[in-house]
């Protein structure tokens, strides 16, 4: 979930972003060692220079793996041990991170508690990707949930070239990002009650598969998200979709995102597609197939052919 108004400086740092500068002010740059085997007296006035400059441009500590998803969990808000925290949410945003070949987080994540909602910021803090999560204990499907959902954000708004994208808390289309993430709940908890059953974090979580299974099917079976008798999609969007442009429901996303799990399941890769969503023209207003057109130009060519599934969807 995004929200500007819940989180006070969204503006300024979307501005900051946009511009390809950090919110925050730089940390302290570390001291250069002196090469062992080019002793500091014999260095020249140019390659002094030179070595001083690398150091400015350097960061103050050098990034994990960007391909590794490394969190730094306030377990102890959450009232569960840091180390299944760790497990559950890697296994959440692993079965979609496998698919995200060409998409790169460079410096991981702060996963913290939420008291009001799940949020991803459009700040970061010391570099890290911050998600606020809302919940607490051992209601492990709820994180994998939450936090597939927010990964899902945080592909739209933070990986491949970040600071080129529109960060915007509220626009027109903002059902589409919301659906997706909702879709991506739904995958990763699906996929997760696959996995767990032959290989779960642990051996004595075996048991736990069938309960992601269940989560996801009884959201996807909520009376809340099925289409009016007798209403096709179709006419159920032409219907819908005006209202969802002023004020989205979750409900309404995951009627949508129904439709959109099948494309996902079948073709995963299509989660690499996220990463280009948001380097779009910065129109609040524009419409969707506007949108969808843009998507598929700014995305790599392998990902046109999904992004056109998705926009059949819609009929667009």
């Amino acid at each position: 979930m995004r929200n500007g108004k819940d989180f006070p400086h969204a503006a300024q740092a979307a501005f900051l972003i946009a511009e390809g500068r950090s919110p925050k002010e730089n940390p302290p740059v570390p001291p250069i060692a002196p090469s062992p085997s080019l002793p500091t007296a014999l260095l020249s006035r140019r390659q002094f220079t030179a070595g001083l400059l690398l150091a400015a441009l350097a960061p103050a500590h050098a990034a994990p793996d960007s391909r590794d998803l490394d969190l730094k969990i306030d377990a102890k808000s959450f009232e569960a041990s840091e180390a299944d925290l760790r497990a559950v949410l890697l296994s959440a945003a692993g079965e979609i991170w496998q698919h995200c070949t060409t998409d790169r987080f460079e410096f991981g994540f702060r996963v913290y508690r939420s008291e009001k909602f799940p949020i991803t910021h459009f700040e970061r803090e010391d570099g890290r990707i911050v998600i606020g999560l809302c919940t607490e204990k051992t209601y492990w499907s709820q994180y994998a949930f939450q936090f597939a959902h927010e990964f899902c954000h945080a592909l739209m708004d933070h990986s491949g070239d970040w600071r080129r994208l529109w960060h915007a808390a509220e626009h027109a289309n903002k059902w589409v990002e919301e659906t997706l993430c909702e879709t991506g709940s739904l995958f990763a908890l699906r996929a997760m009650a696959r996995t767990w059953e032959t290989a779960p974090p642990y051996k004595n979580w075996k048991s736990f598969a069938v309960k992601h299974g269940e989560y996801a099917r009884q959201r996807m079976t909520d009376p809340k998200h099925q289409l009016p008798a007798g209403q096709s999609f179709a006419e159920w969007f032409a219907a819908t979709e005006p209202e969802q442009r002023k004020k989205w429901t979750r409900e309404n996303n995951t009627i949508i995102a129904l439709r959109l799990l099948p494309l996902f399941e079948a073709e995963p890769a299509g989660w690499d597609a996220l990463a280009s969503l948001k380097l779009c023209t910065r129109e609040p207003d524009k419409t969707l197939a506007r949108l969808l057109q843009e998507w598929k130009i700014n995305a790599r060519p392998e990902h046109r052919p999904f992004i056109e599934k998705v926009a059949a969807v819609f009929g667009v």
